[in-house]
């Protein structure tokens, strides 16, 4: 007692607080955790995972959803959660932007490509870029622009009646066609569609043609064909309203790019004395057309290895357009001259 007598007051405070507290000398106890012995720290694990048990089906707990969802009170909330696209598209700089199309979410989502032509490679790598090139035209800093072609007629000022009105079209027939933009970066030509129509006057007597040459088109293009029908009567002729005429079918993308390579290195170099496609042909829009004949169309391939199967006599020829986004036919024309499709006579420009 007379030691804790000399310890000061807030020491005795502490000792008689907390009795389990004990009064101990530095340097002659050691802590409790140096008193311990330290656990061996084995370098690889004990447990194998060939130890693990073997999980069997019969240990699987079968859940049927359906009886699940029938045990619920409320419907689970499907189309609140449910993220949507939006519907438009709003800018660059808008927080919110559109999925692309290649993500199964996306509104214009379509699946694919699955291939890709080498006619469609070549023109991504080499001929887009050369028509962008060939077709470039040097214009110094100031030139003036060339006044612009009077397309339009205005009208006079002959009667009120005339004022404020839009302008009249030309003379004659003569339809207004796009207007030839030079070919630059956003413009460059390049294949949209190709249509293939067969016209057969004999299947007014015998029907078994429209069934071959849906046969030969289905056989080409890898499409089912579509029969088409005689929109209006020509006694002279025989032919009457809504007689079966013939097939036709359109393909579009990839496709286009396939039957025109196959066209372009199987089909024309086995024609004999194929000069090409006439110079003059086109609507005046960049869509090009010419025709093959029953002859012609046995260079397919899928033709020629099964020839025996379609009657040879029934084989029809047919009418292709070549569909391109160019606006005029010249531009049209440079297109397929570098896809390989010669021309041939007077080129019209």
């Amino acid at each position: 007692m007379a030691s804790l007598r000399k310890v000061p007051r807030v020491g005795r405070q502490l000792l008689g607080s907390a009795s389990h507290l004990k009064l101990c000398v530095p340097g002659i106890y050691r802590c409790a955790s140096t008193e311990s012995t330290p656990l061996p720290v084995p370098d690889i694990e004990i447990d194998s995972g060939l130890a693990t048990p073997v999980v069997t089906r019969e240990g699987i707990k079968v859940v049927d959803p359906r009886k699940r969802a029938s045990r619920r009170n409320f419907e689970l909330p499907h189309e609140r959660y449910r993220y949507r696209a939006p519907k438009y598209y709003r800018g660059p700089f808008h927080p919110i932007q559109p999925p692309p199309s290649s993500d199964p979410i996306a509104r214009d989502f379509a699946p694919g490509p699955f291939n890709l032509p080498r006619l469609k490679q070549t023109y991504q790598s080499t001929i887009a870029s050369d028509i962008m090139t060939m077709m470039y035209q040097h214009t110094p800093p100031g030139t003036p622009d060339k006044p612009e072609r009077i397309r339009l007629r205005e009208w006079d000022d002959s009667s009120p009646y005339m004022k404020n009105r839009p302008k009249r079209g030309p003379r004659g027939a003569d339809v207004l066609f796009p207007v030839e933009k030079p070919i630059t970066w956003q413009n460059i030509p390049e294949i949209r569609a190709v249509h293939i129509a067969v016209y057969t006057p004999q299947a007014k007597k015998n029907y078994d043609h429209i069934t071959v040459g849906k046969a030969v088109l289905q056989n080409i293009t890898g499409v089912r064909p579509k029969t088409t029908e005689t929109k209006r009567s020509v006694s002279q002729w025989g032919i009457i309203r809504g007689d079966k005429s013939g097939v036709k079918c359109s393909i579009s993308g990839n496709q286009a790019y396939e039957f025109l390579d196959k066209m372009v290195n199987l089909v024309f170099p086995k024609i004999k004395e194929w000069r090409g496609v006439q110079g003059t042909t086109g609507d005046s829009t960049g869509n090009i057309q010419f025709g093959l004949g029953p002859q012609d169309m046995q260079a397919f391939p899928e033709i020629e290895a099964s020839f025996n199967m379609y009657p040879s006599k029934m084989i029809p020829g047919c009418r292709i357009t070549l569909e391109t986004t160019a606006k005029s036919d010249r531009h049209a024309r440079i297109l397929l001259k570098a896809l390989g499709i010669p021309f041939y006579g007077k080129i019209v420009d």
